[in-house]
């Protein structure tokens, strides 16, 4: 059987950062919200077999695009000076589409939308794609922690002996020769 390959999901970073209930919280320490969004969203990729990449404008600093690699399935893009976000994510998303890739953006600039929906990859408005995170990681928890059951009774090696092999065990604790 052959293996589906995996999606493409590319994410507007500051874009969710301004959406994201949680996130909205943290918009006076950017370098906290970052992180936390990278966090969710590693969590999220890596439950769901996604090849991630997140995208954050650097359009009025002097620095240089640059990608840090969190994993081979997740990348966390700073684009360049004088580049944004948006014209980043619209051609990588036709580069992904044009190799033959499913790929899904996640934004809720509508200009964006409509610019990565004609280049014929999915869009998702971020707060929609928030409830599916959060109802994907209620389903995670509920799969496995759920499943965890403590004994009911006690798990004795007595009950797992013979009457002989009880008694020598007992004649050795007490000091006893048997």
């Amino acid at each position: 059987m052959k293996k589906k390959p995996r999606e493409y999901y590319i994410i507007d970073g500051y874009n969710v950062i301004n959406s994201w209930p949680e996130l909205i919280k943290l918009r006076n320490d950017l370098s906290e919200a970052r992180d936390r969004l990278i966090h969710m969203l590693t969590e999220y990729g890596a439950y769901e077999k996604y090849h991630m990449t997140v995208v954050f404008d650097a359009l009025f600093t002097e620095d240089e695009e640059h990608v840090e690699v969190i994993n081979p399935y997740f990348n966390v893009v700073y684009t360049g000076h004088g580049e944004t976000a948006d014209s980043y994510i619209e051609k990588l998303a036709y580069d992904y589409v044009h190799q033959g890739n499913e790929v899904h953006v996640v934004t809720s600039d509508g200009a964006e939308q409509s610019m990565v929906l004609g280049a014929g990859a999915y869009r998702h408005p971020s707060k929609e794609f928030y409830r599916i995170l959060k109802r994907t990681k209620k389903e995670l928890q509920k799969g496995y922690l759920d499943k965890v059951k403590l004994p009911v009774s006690r798990n004795e090696i007595a009950s797992n002996l013979d009457k002989e092999t009880l008694a020598k065990l007992d004649a050795l604790r007490k000091g006893k020769r048997y």
